[in-house]
């Protein structure tokens, strides 16, 4: 485990947080005055450099340039420990906790509800619960489907190769809504689907993805990282997931669906430095409507028209005139 204390030891920076909540205390029930920081810690699973955890690592490195917050971390935090960091973020008196408990959350849940003063926001496959466990979740659906018609109109084999970490809800709505947005422009495309079960096993994914090219995949879509370093060693076209890796794989990223945790990382903080945070669903803050997702698309990397194909269908999702379905199904292969 490590803890990112930017430019503090992990001592000094919580006991600078110990003598302010001398003076000034933030329980979420109380509101705080708007130019007060409050304290914000952070359990991830993974490095901070993994794309799913980075996008909240962003999110609140912004939130505490702005001195809405301060902000302490523990990264590659085992399922085994995260009960145990937890509560000592809690005991150490942070306003707002935020992880992801996929793996942990029965743990997690009981974490929260002896804290009831403390406000959690977490990465989660279920519900709120209680007063102060809030969950948010991945839901860029809408820009994969929009990148997937880009990769149905690019694709030459028409066989489209996906790779993904595990067969969960957040990781299968996003692969089915770019199968389905590939199959509206392109009724003939296929797909190989495999999981390596696991977040972050970049040479797995690495072999999983030469195995899919071998088989005729001219598209490989990076679920994980590792798949889009198999695609440019074989000079094919990928795409990316979450965070645009464009200028690490020039000529290779045809395009990328987005995820932006800004306005879900801001929502919290407000909701606690107002003294009304609650248990909530924070899933909608990922959506388009409110800049949760986005897509990018490399026109040199695609057919004449399909950026303004896409920019349409785009047009149609944000005035409602289009929906996207969310599928939590396991995806399959189709050939």
């Amino acid at each position: 485990m490590k803890s990112g204390t930017f430019g503090l030891s992990r001592r000094a920076l919580l006991s600078a947080m110990v003598a302010a909540a001398a003076v000034v205390s933030f329980g979420f029930g109380t509101p705080a005055q708007a130019a007060d920081p409050i304290k914000v810690s952070a359990i991830y699973t993974v490095p901070v450099e993994q794309q799913w955890v980075s996008r909240i690592h962003k999110a609140l490195n912004a939130a505490q340039e702005r001195g809405d917050i301060s902000y302490e971390f523990s990264e590659n935090v085992a399922n085994t420990d995260y009960e145990r960091v937890m509560r000592e973020y809690a005991e150490n008196g942070s306003n707002l906790i935020l992880g992801e408990v996929f793996g942990v959350e029965r743990a997690a849940r009981k974490v929260a509800a002896q804290y009831p003063e403390t406000a959690f926001l977490m990465g989660s496959s279920f519900g709120p619960e209680g007063e102060n466990f809030s969950v948010f979740d991945n839901y860029i659906h809408e820009p994969s489907y929009l990148v997937g018609m880009a990769a149905g109109a690019a694709t030459k084999s028409n066989k489209i190769g996906m790779v993904g970490g595990f067969a969960i809800p957040e990781v299968n709505r996003l692969m089915n809504a770019f199968m389905e947005g590939a199959k509206s422009v392109n009724p003939d495309v296929e797909f190989m689907v495999t999981f390596i079960n696991s977040w972050y096993d970049p040479p797995k994914a690495k072999e999983a993805s030469f195995a899919m090219i071998d088989k005729g995949a001219d598209i490989m879509y990076a679920e994980r990282f590792g798949v889009s370093d198999a695609a440019k060693e074989r000079d094919i076209l990928a795409v990316g997931n979450v965070i645009d890796t464009a200028a690490d794989y020039p000529s290779t990223i045809l395009g990328s669906a987005l995820w932006h945790m800004e306005a879900t990382v801001d929502h919290a903080i407000e909701a606690v430095k107002a003294g009304e945070f609650k248990a909530e669903n924070y899933g909608k803050f990922s959506y388009m409507e409110y800049d949760g997702g986005s897509v990018v698309l490399d026109p040199a990397l695609l057919p004449d028209g399909t950026v303004a194909d896409v920019e349409a269908k785009k047009a149609e999702i944000l005035s409602g005139a289009f929906t996207v379905p969310v599928n939590d199904e396991e995806p399959k292969s189709s050939m």
